[in-house]
């Protein structure tokens, strides 16, 4: 390949890996001494603030093509003009479009003997690029740089036909493929040299690449690989539903499993008990965290993928969805000096977003903060984060322990599962530091009930707590096809409202689009009830008083039942009746 817009003859790029721009540039026969010193004085006087590059571009010493040369050299990358070439189709191949365009890469060269592929790249800081690709589809990486605007058009070239990809294409092509068919029907009868084999499969890699970057490209929150008695499910959960795409033909279910065991560091060998690991990818610039859950099963391994994208998480109370008031409520709460503020809801609620939050408005230097989770979902800046693990003795008790002697001043413990638990909780709270804590109650005033049923003593509990908030989310109507209906009478009644109670009300429902893929919902909110312990709320539980007291004296304080919080997104057109019905329903049992 020829070199880019140059005829100069470059030094080999051994030889410029490491060094300075300008020292290259010299190499290079670009600049001479005194150029690069008079830049250098430049960025000098301007502090530094500017970088090298930047200086020498502004100076018109250099242009755009020569600076980045120059750069790949610095990174030991060689520099090409993909232009006038002429790319095999077998070696396009190796990477699906959807892949390429996602991570702007073109594969140039295959080498079948050492499994190393050779890419192209349009910029030094794309590096990531090749760690990705290297976890997605096993091949060793050797990266070049080249021009943007070369890189934009043998994309066009290479890639025009297949934008994003066909699943159904990928599934024909497995169902073709001889060595995969030899599978069906072996299921447990597969040794370790073919699981290895299956791991490496060409067609297996491609699908399961284009299931990842399209659950991501969704905003799908978990991936399920699901193996049943005569069929193999894919499945995304995307706003807490759960929707079923092509179903790939059932042998390949130990190549799907072994793949992601791979890419997880897993043990493809051991196929009888549940394994944990994780992938760490970087998608459009964006850290994608997915947490592998590997489960045995009557026809085979069941895999989940927890999709943990941190760009579309927003550790912001103000985000939240918590009206004006419940804002200010929990403010005041996170912002107590010591005592337990409890998140409690179903599994998947938002608790953990929820609590990040609270812990990202408190998060400065002048605080300590220790989380005990299990497991640690994202990893965030000045917090001092332990991973539980059980099977070693490492639980929120034993753990708890040792975190007073570290002399921190807010607790996180992932969730009170136990009366040891709850008693180390409560004596860190009586010892002046805030603790933040999450249970599994359908609504605020019953957690109390599972605090005493679990041993707590009442004492304690009126001692220490603060605050329970209680939360579930949400389906937000589309805004792309929402539109105007009139309830009828079945539907105001699961309710418990009357045409009367409506009368000035105006409702909303999705009808389906291609923005949210015809589901009439896009993205979700919480809906919050929050109880704020008051003197009242205190002697009724000395007084052990049933749960329905402690709602009713909650809600005299000011205390916004779920079902009331929701009935308000309703009217304002956020949400739809379907949606409250089927998050709430449980409080009126």
């Amino acid at each position: 390949m020829a070199d880019a817009n140059t005829t100069r003859k470059i030094p080999p790029v051994e030889q410029l890996r490491g060094r300075t721009l300008g020292r290259i540039l010299i190499k290079m026969g670009v600049l001479s001494r005194e150029q690069v010193h008079e830049c250098l004085k430049v960025q000098a006087q301007r502090q530094g603030k500017d970088q090298v590059g930047q200086v020498l571009l502004e100076l018109g010493l250099v242009d755009e093509g020569q600076l980045r040369m120059a750069l790949a050299a610095q990174r030991g990358m060689e520099y090409v003009n993909i232009e006038n070439s002429e790319i095999p189709a077998d070696v396009i191949s190796k990477v699906p479009a959807q892949m390429a365009k996602t991570y702007h890469i073109v594969p140039l060269e295959y080498n079948e003997g050492s499994n190393e592929l050779t890419v192209v790249l349009d910029s030094p800081e794309n590096f990531r690029a090749t760690d990705d690709l290297a976890t997605l589809m096993g091949f060793k990486i050797k990266a070049k740089i080249t021009d943007g605007e070369g890189l934009e058009k043998a994309l066009s070239k290479y890639y025009e036909e297949n934008q994003d990809g066909n699943i159904d294409e990928l599934i024909d092509e497995i169902q073709g493929d001889s060595f995969l068919s030899e599978f069906d029907g072996r299921n447990q009868s597969i040794d370790l040299d073919e699981l290895k084999e299956l791991s490496e499969s060409n067609p297996v890699k491609k699908l399961l690449n284009l299931v990842l970057l399209q659950a991501i490209r969704d905003k799908a929150s978990d991936i399920h690989f699901e193996p049943f008695e005569n069929e193999y499910k894919m499945r995304y959960r995307i706003d807490g539903v759960l929707y079923e795409m092509i179903p790939p033909p059932k042998y390949i279910a130990a190549a799907l499993s072994s793949r992601i065991k791979v890419m997880a560091n897993l043990d493809i060998a051991e196929r009888r008990l549940p394994q944990d690991g994780r992938i760490s990818l970087t998608v459009q610039g964006n850290p994608i965290d997915l947490r592998v859950s590997v489960l045995p099963t009557m026809f085979g391994e069941s895999v989940v993928l927890r999709v943990l994208d941190r760009s579309q998480v927003s550790f912001d109370l103000a985000k939240l969805g918590l009206r004006p008031r419940d804002h200010e409520i929990v403010r005041r709460l996170i912002h107590k000096p010591n005592g337990i503020i409890i998140v409690t809801g179903p599994t998947g609620c938002g608790k953990t977003t929820t609590l990040y939050s609270a812990l990202h408005e408190l998060n400065d230097v002048k605080t300590k903060i220790i989380t005990t989770e299990d497991p640690v979902e994202y990893d965030i800046d000045g917090l001092v984060q332990v991973q539980m693990k059980a099977e070693i003795g490492l639980t929120f008790a034993r753990c708890l322990r040792s975190i007073l002697r570290q002399d921190p001043d807010i607790l996180l413990v992932g969730e009170i599962r136990d009366l040891e638990t709850a008693e180390i909780a409560a004596q860190a709270s009586l010892t002046g530091h805030v603790v933040f804590t999450t249970l599994h109650t359908t609504d605020a005033p019953s957690s109390i009930a599972r605090l005493l049923d679990l041993g707590v003593e009442p004492f304690l509990l009126t001692a220490t707590i603060e605050g329970i908030i209680a939360q579930r989310l949400v389906r937000r109507i589309c805004d792309g096809c929402k539109t105007p209906f009139e309830p009828t009478e079945s539907q105001l009644m699961e309710l418990q409202l009357t045409p009367e109670d409506v009368k000035d009300k105006k409702f909303y429902y999705g009808r389906g689009c291609d923005k949210c893929n015809g589901t009439g919902y896009k993205g979700r909110i919480a809906i919050f009830e929050i109880m704020v312990f008051n003197d009242e709320i205190r002697e009724l539980i000395m007084n052990h008083a049933s749960t329905n007291l402690l709602r009713a004296a909650g809600q005299k304080a000011g205390m916004v039942l779920l079902r009331d919080n929701g009935l308000s997104l309703i009217y304002d057109g956020t949400t739809s009746i379907d949606e409250i019905v089927k998050e709430t329903m449980l409080e009126e049992a």
